[in-house]
């Protein structure tokens, strides 16, 4: 069995998987290209992709019978493969779901408090040397404690986000989900985007990526919310509307933005980058030393699985 992994990963990971398997692990950060691709699927028995690595059914349709049975996914998220045709082409897919719960959740407290707080226009007056020290009315951002929050997809993560507000900052948590959940704190559901955007004071989207949720954050739900509202975005790029962001933060419709995650990313338009009321973070979600080795391992075991004729620990 030939494994391929598509980036470099902690040390932990990569010393289990020259341990334990017939592994290629490729030096280059950047995506797989469609003939790395095309290789991997042809050349190798199971492949550890990441995000960015865009599996689409162009690149199974110059497969026609690929030597690669799994595609065992570093991420939760896997909306860069086309599952059903992966399927079709004879592979089975599996995620790391779990691991990256707490991290993520905290990314999205890190941008919901740097936004409101303007921490990060504060540290760039800092750096820059311009700060004329304090005075009263110096950076006025926007209480959190107390205030409420509306989360969008209460899976794990969303859960975790919702904790971290109601418990650790007494804020009221409002949420939209296809169906309600029971947690062991008072939340209020809504049935309808729109309306949960208007009664919120922050809107943090922490929703699966694909087609169904493509711009779910559209112009119409920037329109509804709150002149002093914040929007967080820890989920995929794709989920907002970037160029209806870009005019309701121009427009003043909404105060401010939190993003981890961009559109067309690594590309961030200029726009955005100029705005002193973004926060903008590369990408952080889960980037930390023990959450990325604990998603290396947990697609290291399904790798294993697979070897040992054993069920997937981690089907999608």
């Amino acid at each position: 069995m030939k494994l391929l992994i598509a980036r470099p990963m902690t040390e932990a990971v990569e010393a289990r998987a020259r341990a334990e398997f017939d592994v290629e692990i490729r030096e280059a950060t950047s995506p797989l290209t469609q003939d790395e691709m095309v290789r991997a699927l042809t050349e190798f028995d199971v492949v550890i992709p990441t995000l960015g690595d865009q599996f689409s059914a162009q690149v199974f349709a110059q497969t026609s019978e690929p030597r690669c049975k799994l595609l065992a996914n570093f991420g939760v998220g896997y909306n860069h493969i086309d599952v059903d045709a992966a399927r079709t082409a004879g592979l089975s897919v599996t995620n790391t779901p779990g691991a990256v719960t707490d991290a993520t959740a905290d990314i999205a407290m890190t941008l919901l408090l740097a936004t409101a707080r303007r921490a990060g226009e504060g540290e760039r007056l800092v750096r820059s040397g311009g700060w004329e020290g304090w005075h009263p009315t110096q950076m006025l951002g926007h209480h959190v404690s107390g205030k409420k929050v509306g989360i969008v997809g209460m899976g794990r993560i969303g859960q975790a986000i919702a904790q971290r507000c109601h418990f650790g900052f007494g804020m009221s948590v409002a949420y939209q989900s296809r169906s309600p959940k029971q947690v062991d704190f008072p939340t209020e559901y809504f049935p309808n985007l729109d309306a949960l955007a208007a009664s919120v004071d922050f809107l943090v989207l922490a929703v699966p990526g694909g087609t169904e949720t493509r711009h779910l954050v559209n112009a119409e739900v920037l329109e509804a919310m709150k002149p002093d509202g914040f929007l967080v975005n820890i989920a995929r790029g794709e989920v907002i509307d970037e160029t209806a962001l870009i005019a309701a933060l121009r427009e003043g419709q909404i105060a401010g933005a939190g993003l981890d995650v961009y559109e067309f990313e690594p590309e961030v338009p200029l726009t955005l980058r100029e705005m002193q009321n973004v926060t903008l973070l590369p990408h952080l979600g889960t980037a930390t030393e023990e959450v990325r080795t604990d998603m290396g391992h947990m697609a290291l075991d399904n790798v294993a699985a697979f070897v040992a004729g054993r069920a997937l620990p981690n089907p999608v």
